[in-house]
C-alpha cells in the first residue's frame, strides 16, 4: 500500500509546452490522459531498465580451466626426495600459464519482461519527464533537407542545447535523423520505438504532436526564425556578388602586367644606350 501511494499519483490532465520546428512558442498542449495519467512506478522502471541493459550483453567472455589448457599431463618432478613441494601438474591454477579458477564462461544474460510491465514502465517514464516539465511538444518536423544548424537553433530556442535530448518523431523521419546524427548528446527515434531506458536516459524529451494523436495547425514563425531565414537568403546573394568583383580584379591585372612590361622595356633600353655611347670613343681612337 505504501509503495503504491508513493509511486502512483492521481489522474490529472497534464499539459506540455508546445513549439514550432523553428522554435516559436505556441499555446500549451493537453497530453492524452490514457498515456499521461500521472502514474510513476519506480520498481517497474528499474526492472525494465535492468532487463534492457542485460539484453545488450553478448555474454562471450570465456576463460580456460586446467582441463582445457594444453600441457601439464605429468608430474613436473617426483613426489619425494627433491626438497620441493609436491606438484601434480604445471597447469594447476597457482602455476604461471595454468588454468583459471572460477573464470567467466559464455552464458546468456537475457531477461524476459512481461508486456504489461513494459507498457507500465514506459508510461511511468513518460509521466516522470512530464512531471518535471522536461517534455516538449513540437507541432511538426517538416525539414526539407537535413540541416544540423536548423535543429541546433530549435534546441537553443528551447534552452536545452548541450543536455541529453531524446527526439521522438511520428514515424521514421530521415531528415530529422540525419540532422541530429552529428550531435553527440541528442538521439532521434520513432515514438513507437522508444523504450523506458531511452526516456530515462534523456534529460529532455521532444515529442512530435502527431505521435501523441494531436494535430496542431501551423503557426507563423517568430522574429528569430524569420531573421534566420532572411540571413540564409542573403548569404547566397553575397556569394553571387563575389565573382563580379573577381572578374573586375582579373580585368585590371592584364593592364597592370602590360604597364610593368613597358616600364621594364624602358629600363632595359637606357643601359643599352649608355653602352653604345661608351663604345663610340673607342672607335675614334682606332681612327687616329
Amino acid at each position: 500500500m505504501a509503495d503504491t501511494e508513493n509511486t502512483e499519483q492521481a489522474e490529472t490532465a497534464r499539459s506540455a509546452a508546445a513549439y514550432t520546428a523553428g522554435g516559436t512558442r505556441r499555446d500549451a498542449v493537453k497530453l492524452p490522459t490514457d498515456l499521461f495519467d500521472g502514474t510513476i512506478n519506480f520498481p517497474v522502471m528499474h526492472h525494465a531498465v535492468k532487463a534492457y541493459l542485460a539484453n545488450q550483453r553478448q555474454g562471450t567472455a570465456s576463460t580456460k580451466t586446467r582441463s582445457v589448457v594444453t600441457g601439464g599431463n605429468q608430474k613436473p618432478w617426483k613426489q619425494k626426495g627433491t626438497g620441493r613441494a609436491r606438484q601434480g601438474s604445471t597447469r594447476a591454477p597457482h602455476w604461471v600459464g595454468g588454468g583459471t579458477s572460477f573464470g567467466p564462461v559464455p552464458r546468456d544474460y537475457t531477461m524476459g519482461t512481461n508486456k504489461k510491465v513494459k507498457v507500465l514502465a514506459r508510461k511511468s517514464a513518460l509521466n516522470a519527464r512530464a512531471s518535471e516539465d522536461s517534455l516538449f511538444v513540437i507541432d511538426r518536423f517538416d525539414y526539407d533537407v537535413p540541416k544540423t544548424a536548423q535543429l541546433v537553433g530549435l534546441l537553443e530556442s528551447l534552452g536545452v542545447h548541450g543536455k541529453k535530448i531524446l527526439i521522438l518523431t511520428d514515424g521514421v523521419n530521415k531528415n530529422v535523423y540525419l540532422s541530429c546524427r552529428n550531435l553527440p548528446t541528442a538521439h532521434v527515434m520513432p515514438f513507437a520505438d522508444a523504450s523506458t531506458y531511452h526516456i530515462l536516459w534523456s534529460d529532455v524529451v521532444l515529442v512530435e504532436s502527431g505521435a501523441i494523436g494531436e494535430s496542431l495547425a501551423p503557426v507563423p514563425e517568430g522574429e528569430k526564425a524569420v531573421r534566420k531565414a532572411v540571413a540564409k537568403k542573403a548569404a547566397p546573394e553575397k556569394k553571387a556578388k563575389a565573382p563580379v568583383a573577381k572578374k573586375a580584379a582579373t580585368a585590371k591585372t592584364p593592364a597592370k602586367k602590360a604597364a610593368k612590361k613597358t616600364t621594364a622595356g624602358k629600363a632595359a633600353a637606357k643601359p643599352a644606350t649608355k653602352k653604345a655611347a661608351a663604345k663610340k670613343p673607342a672607335a675614334k681612337k682606332k681612327g687616329k
